[in-house]
C-alpha cells in the first residue's frame, strides 16, 4: 500500500498538504515548518538546519509500521529511518504545536490549522491498518 503526502500550503509555522491512498484523496495534512530537507541530503546537512520540534521531516520514501506509541499510549503509525528525526509518527492534532516533526492528519483546514483531526486518524486507519505497514512517499506541487 502506498500513502502519498503532497506538501502544497508552506507559512512560518507550518506545512499544510493532501494525503492520498493508493491514488485516492483521504485527507488533508499538517507538519512543521518545511525547511527543503531532502531525505538524500547527508546527515551533517539535516542537523544543521534542522529546528527541534519545528522542522518537518525530508522529503523521501518511507517504511511504516503500527507500534506502540509511549508518548500516547496507543497504537499508531510509526515512519521509520528518517534521516535525523526520531519517534516520527502520524497522529491527531490541530497545529504545528501538536507536530514535533511529526505528520497530523486532518478533514478541513485553514492557515496553519487542520480541523476534525481525529475523523482523520480514524478514516486513516481503516483504510492502513489492515495492511500493517505501508509506503509513505513525501512529494511538493
Amino acid at each position: 500500500m502506498i500513502v502519498k503526502l503532497i506538501r502544497k500550503e508552506f507559512t512560518e509555522q507550518s506545512t499544510i498538504g493532501e494525503v492520498f491512498i493508493n491514488g485516492k484523496f483521504l485527507c488533508y495534512s499538517l507538519e512543521d515548518k518545511d525547511r527543503g530537507l531532502k531525505d538524500s541530503d547527508p546527515i551533517e546537512l539535516i542537523a544543521l538546519n534542522k529546528v527541534y520540534a519545528k522542522t518537518s521531516i525530508p522529503y523521501g520514501t518511507y517504511q511504516c509500521l503500527f507500534s506502540m506509541s509511549n508518548r500516547f499510549q496507543r497504537v499508531l503509525p510509526e515512519i521509520t529511518n528518517v534521516k535525523g528525526f526520531k519517534g516520527v509518527r502520524i497522529h491527531s492534532g490541530n497545529t504545528a504545536l501538536d507536530s514535533e516533526g511529526c505528520i497530523l492528519l486532518g478533514i478541513s483546514k485553514q492557515k496553519d490549522f487542520i480541523g476534525e483531526s481525529r475523523t482523520a486518524l480514524s478514516n486513516f486507519f481503516l483504510k492502513v491498518a489492515p495492511a500493517k505497514r505501508f509506503v509513505l512517499e513525501i512529494t511538493k506541487i
